[in-house]
């Protein structure tokens, strides 16, 4: 397991003298580090390299090339690379100098083994970050089309993207179901782009936004003189998107007098003007998006059920931020560089306590939400709810820590989507019966809490 922890990592140890070389690398060892013990800086130099994963700890007094030379030549190299230092007593003013010069700590001796173990996991955990945000920047600066703006790694987000292009390619009118802060209108403007109707009008609307009155008027547009205030012919948003694709968001609200205009609309495809008596034929895709279930609206009489039926063919389910947790990080860090360049910032530096929370929130506001915490963090505009943001940390916690609270917040996640059933549960997590009652006495969950009354 603790081997597991630091896989791929290695620890550079340099120490020339062989007693105290062999001594302190058993005692990485048997903390889960790889060490590549070396017996001169000269040796452990093929070790350096740009993008390595590990750190170097090493003895400042060596033969030929010393410590602090090592150190100088590791920040020529990578200059992200941890270096600690292993002083003589006595000498603090030339450790304070190597601080500043760049060393990630110094150890001075005598100490016990503990003490060493104790920094190589931090200087390792503060690398195994580095190189995780490092991937995702270039995972973000390689993206291309559908991946730029759909972002993350998820097989649900990777299915939706499948999808989503399976679409594009036909003239199959869309229903988008997702909770708030999904992203509805980022996919439907995903098929928009993705289509043959790009070229054309892009054009949404929100249906809850507008009373019958104007919404009659901003989708079919009106002739002069149709009603008091119409001055000028004007083109409706449907006849506007003609070609292209009209978004109908929170449908849901639209009200049921105007959802028989709109199902003639969906199989006719002409529209006619307030005031006019002439059809225009319009050749328009049209993506409604909702966050309830329609279905169960039409059978409280909320919804007309024909419409719902000539809706439901192409259904997009859009996933929640809690349903695709391993993508957070990436997001995150996506938005973080998007508020940097919007508000002219630099872009502060994201630890691994700050992910470690942010994967652990339920995120009731999905993507929404955690762009705006995105921004808050930009703009140093930190609320109480963002207190994990904040640059006054307590002790910073180790990288076991931070797995167990992400675990457990996960398990709490799936005993709460299927109400406390074991069984199920265990199915979700891909986990033995045995295995899961292990961590819920581990971390102290207790079932009962999560199952229906």
């Amino acid at each position: 397991m603790l081997e597991a922890m630091y896989e791929g990592f290695t620890v550079v140890f340099v120490e020339d003298e062989p007693t105290v070389r062999i001594s302190l690398a058993q005692s990485l060892k048997l903390e889960g580090f790889h060490v590549c013990a070396c017996a001169s800086a000269e040796e452990a130099l093929r070790h350096i390299v740009p993008g390595l994963q590990g750190i170097v700890i090493s003895d400042v007094q060596l033969p030929v090339m010393d410590g602090l030379g090592l150190l100088k030549h590791v920040l020529a190299v990578d200059p992200a690379i941890p270096v600690i230092l292993v002083t003589a007593h006595g000498d603090v003013a030339m450790a304070v100098q190597a601080l500043h010069d760049g060393a990630y700590d110094f150890i001075e001796k005598p100490f016990q083994p503990e003490r060493l173990v104790e920094a190589a996991r931090r200087a390792m955990e503060k690398r195994m970050l580095r190189i995780t945000v490092d991937d995702l920047r270039r995972q973000l600066q390689d993206k291309r089309g559908i991946e730029a703006v759909l972002v993350g790694n998820s097989p649900a987000i990777k299915r939706l993207r499948q999808d989503i292009l399976t679409l594009a390619g036909t003239s199959a009118d869309v229903m988008v179901l997702g909770e708030t802060g999904t992203g509805k209108e980022l996919v439907a403007r995903c098929l928009h782009d993705h289509s043959e109707r790009r070229n054309r009008n892009f054009v949404a609307i929100n249906c809850g936004g507008l009373p019958e009155t104007l919404l009659e008027s901003e989708l079919f547009g009106h002739e002069v003189g149709a009603f008091t205030t119409a001055n000028k012919r004007r083109i409706g948003k449907i006849e506007h998107a003609d070609g292209g694709t009209l978004l109908l968001d929170e449908i849901e609200s639209m009200p049921m007098s105007f959802q028989v205009k709109l199902l003639r609309i969906l199989q006719e495809r002409k529209v006619e003007r307030l005031g006019s008596n002439q059809e225009i034929a319009v050749d328009v895709r049209i993506i409604a998006a909702t966050k309830c279930d329609l279905l169960e609206l039409s059978a409280q009489q909320k919804f007309r059920s024909d419409l719902y039926y000539r809706l439901n063919v192409a259904v997009l389910e859009l996933p929640t931020l809690r349903d695709r947790r391993e993508d957070i990080p990436m997001l995150f860090e996506h938005f973080v560089y998007q508020a940097a360049v919007r508000y002219g910032r630099e872009a502060p530096a994201v630890t691994g306590q700050h992910l470690r929370e942010l994967i652990a929130r339920d995120w009731p506001g999905n993507v929404r939400e955690l762009r705006n915490v995105a921004d808050r963090f930009v703009l140093g505009l930190l609320g109480d709810k963002d207190r994990m943001l904040r640059a006054d940390q307590s002790a910073p916690q180790t990288l076991m820590q931070q797995m167990d609270i992400v675990e457990k917040a996960l398990i709490e996640q799936t005993l709460k989507q299927y109400a406390g059933r074991p069984l199920m549960v265990i199915e979700a997590l891909g986990i033995a019966k045995k295995t899961l009652y292990y961590k819920l006495h581990r971390h102290g969950i207790e079932i009962e809490d999560f199952r229906m009354p």
